[in-house]
């Protein structure tokens, strides 16, 4: 699907759910010398993920490049789960990175980098409490329940780029939900759902963290990444069964993320298994 530019959008055609101002974005962001160098706005596309791998592929982004839809319709996740929600009532966009200067075996450190900055720009915009479910999910408390409000997503875009998709539920109500596991900012009790600060935090946060584990060379616990991270995941103490490829189940404690950012699960058994990739389920206690 073409994207469709944003920029003809009333600001006031909705007030309950108002467009994104992207020429206010631009302003706060791009600055010379800062990560972020481009950044847009469209309407709608089916993926922003799927757009700036191909626009990396063609030629025509690079590091520093920011899409920003106010709609998906063909928003995914991992293992190729759709992501809907309503025009308006969420924040999705993709970022290109290349960080060439990092080798390539720490990369798999961006998803997790990526959700640490997420929870750190929404605690300073939205006054929200958030926690990461290992590898990329970003969990919420609503009555007391514990919900998925956004979820993050990295491909590889030629050689030496990756985009890190980001989708965050701000306004979605109970009757919008997709799934009843599913939360939202605002269902959470935010304190401000104004999505045009949301963004700027979390993409100011990205850049900040970003910088910091480029600097280190990708190293997780010299550029504090490691420990932040661990501090934040909800998966960490949590009984758990991590569904694997070919049809393998493993379940124990989490016990850690090393330094691959692998999750490592004690089994029953006194074996600590190490998972890269897999499914996650929080077990309930017996």
């Amino acid at each position: 699907m073409t994207p469709q530019d944003a920029s003809d959008d009333s600001r006031w055609s909705d007030l309950e759910r108002p467009p994104l101002n992207a020429v206010a974005l631009r302003r706060g962001l791009v600055r010379e010398g800062g990560l972020w160098r481009e950044l847009d706005v469209v309407r709608a596309t089916g993926s922003t993920n799927s757009d700036l791998v191909a626009l990396a592929a063609a030629g025509k982004a690079a590091e520093g490049w920011v899409l920003v839809a106010e709609e998906q319709t063909a928003g995914r996740g991992r293992l190729d789960r759709q992501w809907t929600a309503p025009a308006r009532s969420g924040l999705f966009f993709s970022v290109l990175l290349n960080p060439a200067e990092v080798p390539v075996a720490r990369w798999g450190w961006l998803p997790l980098l990526t959700g640490v900055a997420v929870a750190t720009g929404l605690a300073r915009a939205a006054g929200v409490d958030t926690a990461l479910k290992w590898p990329n999910d970003l969990l919420v408390s609503i009555a007391g329940e514990e919900r998925k409000a956004g979820g993050i997503l990295a491909e590889r875009a030629g050689a030496d780029g990756v985009v890190i998709g980001v989708g965050i539920n701000v306004t979605l109500r109970e009757d919008e939900l997709p799934v009843p596991a599913a939360g939202s900012l605002a269902l959470a009790g935010a304190v401000s759902t104004d999505r045009d600060p949301l963004l700027r935090a979390v993409l100011r946060a990205l850049e900040e963290w970003y910088g910091r584990w480029r600097e280190a060379g990708g190293d997780p616990a010299e550029s504090g990444l490691q420990e932040t991270y661990a501090a934040g995941c909800a998966t960490l103490g949590r009984t758990v069964r991590a569904e694997l490829p070919g049809d393998r189940s493993v379940t124990g404690e989490a016990v850690a993320v090393d330094g691959d950012g692998r999750l490592v699960i004690a089994t029953a058994d006194g074996v600590q298994e190490p998972v890269g990739a897999g499914d996650i389920v929080h077990l309930r206690p017996a």
